[in-house]
Formats: C-alpha cells, structure tokens, sequence
C-alpha cells in the first residue's frame, strides 16, 4: 500500500466535498435547526430513566429538553455522517474505477474514504458540542463529543456498507434516512426505550451504544467505557462488511 496515492485520494475526496456547498450547508443548518426545534417546543418537565447500558442499575432524572437534545443531537449525527458516507461512495464510483487502472489498489482508495469520513466525523462532533452546550448545560464535554463521534463512525460505516450494496441514489438515501429516523431518532429516546416492551431489538440496533455513551456523559458522572467499546466493535464489523463488498466489486470492475 502506498501512503502517497492515499492522501493524494484522500485530498481529491475532500476536495469534491468542499465544492459541493449544499452539503456543508447541512453540516452547518442541520443540526442548528434541530436543536432549536427542541428548545422552542419541548417542555422541562422531569423524567426519570434508567440508563441501561450499565451493569448496576442505575436510574437518573433529567429533562425531557435535555433528553430530547441528547437523542436528537445522535440522530442528526447520524443520518448526515451515513449520507456523506454513501454519497462518497456512489458518486466515486466511476472515479475508483479508473484509478484502479491507472494503478490504485482497492485498499488505498477504501482508505482515504474512511480517513475522508472520518474527518467529517470529527468536524460535526465537535460542531455539535459546542452548539449543543449553548443550548444545555453538559456534565463531560468530551465523554459527550467522544459518544457523537461514536454515533458518525457507526453510522459512517453503515453508509459506506450501503453504499456497497446499493448502487441506486435514491434507494440508498431512503435505506440511511429510515434507519437513521427509526433508530438514532426514535427508538434510543430514553422515553420511548423506557416503556418499551422488545428492549433486545433496541439494543441490537446500531445506535443504541453511542447513544448511551452520549447520555451518560452529558448528563451523569458514571463510566462511559463499556458502551464506548461496544459502539466501536459495532463499527468495526460495519466497517469489515463493507470492506469485503468493496473490494470484490472493485475486483470485479477491474476484471
């Protein structure tokens, strides 16, 4: 593997992301407007919850805004890493396939898409705890910043992998965007996960760490390491299933 053609990848992939400013537009509006969706209309009445991450049992009380800006903050997380993630990889397409001939291993390109991912991770987690601090007092800033980071690594992941799969624009989009609302967005509201009855699906889902990892450290003094493993184990099987699918289509297209 040559380091050179991947960063030379990596800053042509960054470079086509930055002049597309409709999605820098997202990263900047999207979660902005989400937030103050919540602070507008949601009341500050007290809800007590476990956290169920954690092997004691543990219930906290905290208010349904800040409960609300907490699950809100990993959905907006999510579905805009997940979108990135599988634009980058259906749009490149024809692209990797060129530069497969002109000499790229599958490897160095699926590279420098992880790497390119990875740095819009970081920019919208850092972007959010800072905004959502100005909305809401947070306990562990980076605890809280390290759990959205969690939420775009396990979502990138699952973008690329659906990008892998799907080649359609429009299928794709609606495959990230019902996952990203049915889970990041609906199902790991501790409200909702505290009446429901199938707990084990919840827990199943892709969310469902780095969401817990974001609750407990904006809102408890209590360890977040265990779900923090967890959601990059998560990721990392995401990341390992996309990878095989990328690299035997690229084979494919190469023969």
């Amino acid at each position: 593997m040559n380091m050179n053609r991947v960063i030379s990848s990596l800053y042509m992939i960054l470079k086509m992301l930055l002049r597309r400013r409709i999605v820098l537009l997202l990263i900047v509006i999207v979660p902005a407007v989400f937030l103050f969706v919540v602070e507008f209309t949601t009341p500050e009445r007290i809800i007590p919850f476990r956290l169920a991450s954690l092997k004691d049992v543990v219930f906290v009380e905290i208010s349904q805004k800040g409960t609300s800006f907490v699950f809100l903050s990993n959905a907006c997380a999510g579905f805009l890493v997940s979108f990135i993630a599988l634009n980058l990889i259906q749009r490149s397409s024809s692209v990797n396939h060129r530069l497969i001939i002109c000499g790229y291993h599958p490897v160095e390109l699926l590279l420098s898409h992880l790497l390119a991912v990875i740095i819009v991770i970081c920019a919208i987690a850092l972007y959010m705890g800072i905004l959502f601090s100005a909305f809401y007092p947070i306990k562990h800033k980076l605890v809280f910043i390290s759990g959205i980071m969690l939420m775009g690594f396990v979502y990138g992941c699952y973008g690329l992998l659906v990008g892998s799969i799907i080649k359609g624009e429009l299928e794709g989009v609606l495959i990230i965007a019902l996952m990203a609302n049915i889970d990041a967005g609906w199902l790991q509201n501790p409200i909702f996960y505290a009446g429901a009855t199938n707990k084990i699906i919840i827990q199943y889902l892709p969310a469902y760490y780095p969401s817990q990892t974001t609750i407990i450290g904006a809102f408890t003094d209590y360890s977040a390491l265990l779900p923090a493993v967890y959601s990059l184990l998560y990721a990392l099987v995401l990341m390992l299933l996309a990878m095989i699918l990328f690299l035997n289509t690229m084979k494919i297209k190469k023969s």
